[in-house]
């Protein structure tokens, strides 16, 4: 089946969420403006959510599944949705349904002229030390790439999915598509959308991966800013 936009939702240990999540995409599927499929992307989850996930997809038309063997961490689970989508759009969010897939629409009307459009979480429903790891986190990360985005980590984004397929994805990547979006010369817009509570589960971010982590993956990101292959092809002539 031919799609417009795909959604990746990475899941690890969301057991709490999934039947919440499945009515929601599929209340959207029903009145988004473009025609609309969704990927969960199980990263080896241990509380059951591997088998509800396989359930979901099989029991609905426009939801499908990635399983990983292994936790491998959430670039990892961008990056394997990815390189799966057809779709000329891909989009994604959290399993943890602090982000509705209803808010896609106040992104998607940017999506002709910019390459990534991405959400701008202004009244965070957190606690205040993810606040506060968080503000501090993006400072720095803001500071040292220069980016000139307020929220990088927000999850939800849409994205051109030619551009989504070359960004070279590692372990804590995730934090910075606006800039490598930006190392390809595309176009990149923040948008407010809303922020709510999460109502099940426990969030899997600390102090050390919000704050400490990206700052180390920071440096990671100016190497690879110098080191980035960029080229474009005239005319092909193969084999």
């Amino acid at each position: 089946m031919n799609y417009d936009f795909t959604i990746i939702v990475p899941v690890y240990n969301e057991l709490g969420n999934l039947n919440r999540l499945e009515q929601l995409l599929n209340a959207y599927f029903q009145d988004a403006s473009l025609k609309t499929c969704a990927i969960l992307v199980d990263d080896g989850s241990s509380d059951g959510s591997t088998e509800l996930i396989q359930e979901i997809s099989n029991r609905n038309e426009h939801i499908y599944s990635i399983i990983f063997s292994e936790n491998s961490g959430k670039g990892a689970a961008l990056k394997a949705g990815f390189e799966a989508v057809k779709s000329p759009l891909v989009g994604y969010m959290d399993a943890d349904l602090q982000t509705h897939p209803e808010d896609f629409e106040k992104l998607l009307p940017f999506t002709k002229d910019y390459q990534l459009v991405t959400g701008w979480r202004k009244d965070r429903k957190d606690t205040g030390i993810k606040k506060i790891s968080s503000l501090i986190g993006n400072g720095i990360r803001g500071l040292l790439i220069q980016d000139q985005i307020h929220d990088s980590g927000c999850p939800l984004k849409v994205m051109d999915s030619h551009y989504a397929k070359q960004i070279p994805m590692f372990s804590g990547l995730q934090r910075f598509i606006p800039a490598m979006i930006l190392l390809q010369h595309g176009k990149i817009k923040e948008v407010p959308i809303p922020h709510y509570p999460r109502l099940e589960g426990v969030s899997k971010y600390s102090f050390k991966n919000r704050f400490l982590g990206p700052l180390i993956d920071c440096f990671g990101y100016i190497w690879m800013k110098k080191t980035y292959i960029r080229y474009n092809i005239k005319e092909k002539k193969l084999y």
